[in-house]
């Protein structure tokens, strides 16, 4: 089974988190920045393409053996649900249509949602707030595993484990660490969601739905682009808490990669993270990073310093308020 994880807490910190502050610095410096603030217009395009191509794809798979059903939602139909997880992450940022269309953002990340399965941006948006609000905020970021993943999934097997089921987690975790009250729009998103997997069961049989919901909870657990969930804020190197990703894996992500740069800026669009770093590059250049998610994967699983407790926590004013 492998080792035990060496750590057995979190990283307790005293500060503010730190995309705040250097925010502020950055745009002091290079106020050009705000060039690259408001909409994609090329984003509503892109996603309305890889739904569809979801959709025709849940007519060519409805006859295929279930073999290949799973090999298909693994190798393909998992890659586009997952990517359009982080196109709802972008669009959760209001850039699809910009901060003043806030409505038609949130009904077009219902639409994103749509192969995915299962109901999801309404509720990421809800809580994707607090996460770049509050970093690591004790009862508030979900993004942090709890204190029974940290002590459970401590060895190499069950740090796999614990992969498999991220979906799970992330969809339980709110419920138990910070639960809101459903709102109407998640009513709606839900409603929509489950009567469009009954029109694809409909048109096309269960097996066009399990393509679905198994290329979505495969590609959102032990696969090269969920490296991400991973790469993103898990303390590879003491007293840093966001790392970014360069390599080609962006181009599926809608840029997720340049994670440091989207916590700096997160009203910039995905497709503009790039630019960022080249327009402050001293800002960038020599924060450690990560060149593989791949290799992230590999030294969560194996590294006996690595596990669910390797993130940074820190007490949040709100918390102490509540």
């Amino acid at each position: 089974m492998g080792n035990k994880v060496t750590r057995d807490h979190f990283e307790w910190v005293y500060t503010e988190q730190p995309h705040c502050s250097r925010r502020k610095e950055i745009l002091a410096k290079h106020p050009e920045i705000k060039s690259l603030m408001g909409p994609d217009p090329f984003l509503k395009w892109i996603v309305t393409v890889m739904v569809i191509t979801q959709f025709v794809a849940c007519y060519f798979v409805k006859d295929l053996s279930w073999k290949w059903i799973f090999f298909w939602a693994y190798a393909f139909g998992g890659c586009i649900n997952h990517s359009l997880t982080l196109a709802i992450h972008d669009i959760s940022h209001n850039v699809a249509f910009g901060n003043k269309e806030a409505k038609w953002n949130r009904i077009f990340g219902i639409f994103a949602n749509l192969p995915i399965g299962m109901p999801y941006s309404v509720s990421f948006k809800k809580y994707h707030i607090d996460h770049h609000r509050y970093l690591g905020g004790d009862g508030l970021d979900v993004d942090i595993p709890t204190e029974f993943e940290g002590k459970l999934f401590c060895t190499p097997f069950r740090k796999v484990i614990w992969m498999f089921l991220q979906p799970l987690f992330y969809i339980l975790r709110p419920l138990c660490v910070n639960p809101k009250p459903v709102t109407q729009m998640e009513i709606v998103n839900a409603t929509i969601q489950f009567a469009y997997d009954l029109l694809i069961y409909y048109l096309w049989g269960v097996k066009s739905v399990f393509y679905m919901l198994l290329g979505s909870m495969l590609c959102m657990g032990v696969h090269p682009v969920s490296g991400h969930f991973i790469a993103e804020h898990y303390m590879f190197l003491k007293g840093y808490e966001t790392y970014s990703y360069y390599g080609p894996l962006n181009w599926l992500t809608f840029n997720v990669g340049y994670h440091t740069e989207h916590h700096d800026f997160p009203s910039i669009p995905g497709s503009k993270l790039p630019l960022v770093r080249k327009m402050a590059p001293e800002y960038y250049e020599d924060l450690p990073q990560h060149s593989s998610w791949v290799r992230v994967v590999w030294d969560f699983i194996f590294c006996d310093a690595l596990g669910p407790f390797s993130r940074v926590k820190r007490e949040c004013k709100l918390v102490k308020e509540d």
